[in-house]
């Protein structure tokens, strides 16, 4: 691995909440979430052409946690309140599926597709304190199912390179979980402790794997954006420019960058004391940020099958 690499701020968009990264290999674009940015006026999804610096980004009228693309055009949303199909034509959103969690507290947070193209997403206590939600899987044929419950902050869903293995956090529990994964079903089982975040100084955001096998995670707070070997083990810390961090995801024509997701919105409804009082954010907080020159390579990220 590359000694020799630069990290830059791409685009200092001031995301309230960015999360999510997606990079779409057929089009060479990158796609990304503000979770609460309609909580303050600002625009929920984006895409950025890195060719030509071209930005593009659309309104919402509630949270979104998570989104991927559709293989026949559109995307699939994790919204507040259930899961969505959206048109980038019209920016109209149309519900496939309703979620039953605590709707005066809880919402659906961070998702992903695995290599059929089923998509899964789970919920978040909004105040970080009860374990109120669920992890879902939406199908290709548009049927819901949950997966896993009593999840407080559901975070960086992702999956080996050989499809073995689920990867699955909940932020707030300080852990990151593998299951043993049956691609043909869709099923997860065989939990156990991946990776503990107890002693450090950050929490388990979103998640993304490379080629190698080995699993990306940005912690919020601590600004650390860590590789994990596959028995768990920390393999390398970088510490980006930004304390609150949130997701990574590899993109670029050789999927040889590394895109990270970052927050600056400074009050947080939560009821723990993990996040640093703040009366203003940090230069750049709540930017996209582009790693450049480490010599790893991701792997495509799947489309939504329905």
């Amino acid at each position: 691995m590359n000694a020799e690499f630069t990290i830059e701020c791409l685009l200092n968009c001031e995301n309230h909440l960015g999360e999510g990264p997606v990079w779409d290999v057929e089009s060479g674009l990158l796609y990304w979430v503000d979770s609460t940015g309609p909580r303050v006026g600002k625009d929920a999804i984006w895409r950025l052409n890195p060719e030509t610096g071209a930005v593009k980004s659309w309104a919402l009228d509630q949270d979104v946690g998570a989104m991927a693309l559709r293989k026949d055009g559109g995307a699939v949303l994790a919204l507040s309140d259930g899961f969505y199909t959206f048109d980038f034509d019209s920016g109209k959103t149309e519900l496939i599926a309703a979620v039953n969690d605590d709707p005066s507290r809880a919402r659906l947070n961070d998702g992903k597709c695995d290599r059929h193209g089923r998509f899964f997403a789970g919920g978040m206590d909004d105040k970080e304190e009860l374990g109120i939600c669920g992890l879902w899987r939406l199908d290709p044929d548009l049927s819901l199912r949950k997966i896993e419950d009593g999840i407080i902050c559901s975070n960086g869903p992702c999956w080996s390179p050989d499809d073995a293995t689920f990867y699955f956090a909940d932020t707030f529990k300080n852990e990151i979980w593998a299951y043993d994964y049956d691609l043909a079903s869709g099923t997860p089982t065989n939990k156990r402790v991946f990776a503990s975040t107890k002693k450090d100084t950050g929490f388990a955001d979103g998640s993304t794997v490379d080629a190698e096998g080995y699993l990306w995670n940005a912690q919020v707070i601590s600004g650390d954006l860590i590789r994990y070997a596959p028995d768990g083990s920390v393999d390398r810390k970088i510490s980006m420019p930004v304390r609150n961090i949130t997701s990574v995801m590899f993109g670029g024509p050789e999927l040889e960058d590394i895109y990270v997701t970052s927050m600056a919105r400074v009050s947080h409804p939560a009821t723990h004391d993990g996040f640093e009082k703040q009366t203003k954010p940090q230069f750049a907080a709540g930017g996209l940020f582009r790693i450049r020159g480490l010599g790893i390579r991701g792997v495509p990220e799947p489309r939504f099958a329905g």
